[in-house]
């Protein structure tokens, strides 16, 4: 193609199609911006057709009167629609900050690294990892925070600002008897599986009379505990969550903190305390249901009497089983409730951040709650309880 005229000072924007002896060029002309009307610039593709020689696509720069950031978003998706796959950009005579934007903008991701097992690390495991870092950090300060409101109620426990008592009472009444219902359907559940697959066991031996001692033990101590726990979570925890990031979305939390109030005071303790006391009530309750849930199976099934079902079932317990269960479930609805309003009072302001909330809410109780199941296990073992 014939050079090009020069345009005189000032002049609108232009591109336009060279060919040479190093393959195809796009000469830019005129001053880029916003106001030179840059946003009306179109590059039709070449007479020639698309090259096929592998030689890269030249940007000439040399008659750019002026550019500003408007006008080098505009020559990028230009260029992006007229270079071939796969053909590299050469830059000549491009002035140095648009071609360092540009060339910003041209740079590939980085290569994916491998772990020493041979999985790929995304090329952002360092920041993920620093993000994780800052999270722990944040929970951390978000359980002294806790604490400390917890310190100032026991001080004055009858002032209102540090915790109202009807937000309790209401906490008090979600937490327990609404809860109920589904406690009793699926702790009904667990105890008649437990019952059954117990019994086929035990059935082998000639020791059907046993089935009361596994289900009895195997719901107070652990099971009754933790399958309270799990519905806790995804019934409060998510609620607890949700409830906080709406209000921290809606500014509402500000507006406390610009009251001189205290959130942690009025919107954690009520949910941490409602759950801890309703707690051990809710776990004695579950177990009572699950050992009675067990006794058709090992009547019907296993012909087990009913008096010897039950007789066994109170033999069995003891008062380190009966404590140790109830500490654990304990633990378990303090962990639901500092895990969803933790992430409810660290939601970002948007209704996204809500429905997040509550998923990060419910994932992280059930984490922290089968390791500190775990953990708790080890250790009541390992001292001999």
């Amino acid at each position: 193609m014939p050079a090009s005229t020069p345009l005189p000072p000032g002049a609108g924007p232009r591109a336009i199609w060279q060919t040479g002896a190093e393959g195809r060029c796009l000469l830019l002309q005129g001053a880029w911006t916003r106001e030179a009307g840059v946003s009306g610039v179109s590059v039709a593709a070449p007479e020639d057709g698309p090259a096929s020689d592998g030689m890269p696509l030249t940007v000439d720069g040399g008659a750019l009167d002026a550019w500003d950031a408007f006008g080098a978003a505009v020559l990028w998706t230009l260029l992006q629609r007229v270079q071939p796959p796969g053909r590299p950009l050469r830059w000549r005579s491009m002035p140095a900050g648009l071609q360092a934007v540009l060339a910003l903008a041209q740079r590939p991701p980085a290569t994916e690294r491998v772990s020493a097992t041979g999985e790929a690390l995304p090329s952002d495991a360092a920041p993920s990892r620093r993000l994780a870092g800052r999270e722990a950090l944040r929970t951390l300060a978000f359980f002294g925070e806790v604490l400390m409101a917890l310190g100032h109620w026991l001080r004055r426990p009858g002032d209102p600002r540090r915790m109202p008592r009807d937000e309790l009472v209401r906490q008090l009444d979600l937490a327990g008897p609404l809860s109920i219902p589904i406690v009793s359907l699926t702790c009904a559940l667990v105890g008649l599986m437990l019952a059954y697959m117990g019994g086929a066991q035990l059935d082998r031996m000639g020791a059907q009379g046993y089935i009361a001692d596994v289900v009895a033990v195997g719901m107070v101590r652990e099971l009754a505990g933790l399958m309270t726990g799990i519905i806790l979570a995804g019934r409060l925890g998510a609620a607890y969550a949700a409830q906080l990031a709406s209000m921290q979305a809606g500014e509402e939390v500000d507006a406390l903190r610009a009251l001189g109030l205290d959130p942690m005071a009025l919107l954690v303790l009520p949910r941490l305390l409602a759950l801890v006391i309703m707690a051990p009530l809710l776990i004695a309750y579950a177990a009572a249901v699950g050992i009675l849930a067990g006794l058709p199976a090992a009547s019907a099934v296993y012909g087990v009497s009913p008096g010897e079902y039950l007789a066994r079932a109170v033999d069995s317990l003891t008062v380190t089983h009966v404590v140790v269960g109830l500490l654990k479930g304990t633990l378990y609805a303090a962990l639901i409730a500092l895990a969803g309003c933790r992430e409810g009072l660290h939601a970002q302001r948007n209704a996204e951040a809500v429905g997040r909330a509550t998923t990060r809410a419910v994932v992280k109780a059930l984490v922290w709650i089968v390791a500190a199941a775990c953990g708790t296990t080890v250790l009541v073992q390992s001292l001999g309880f």
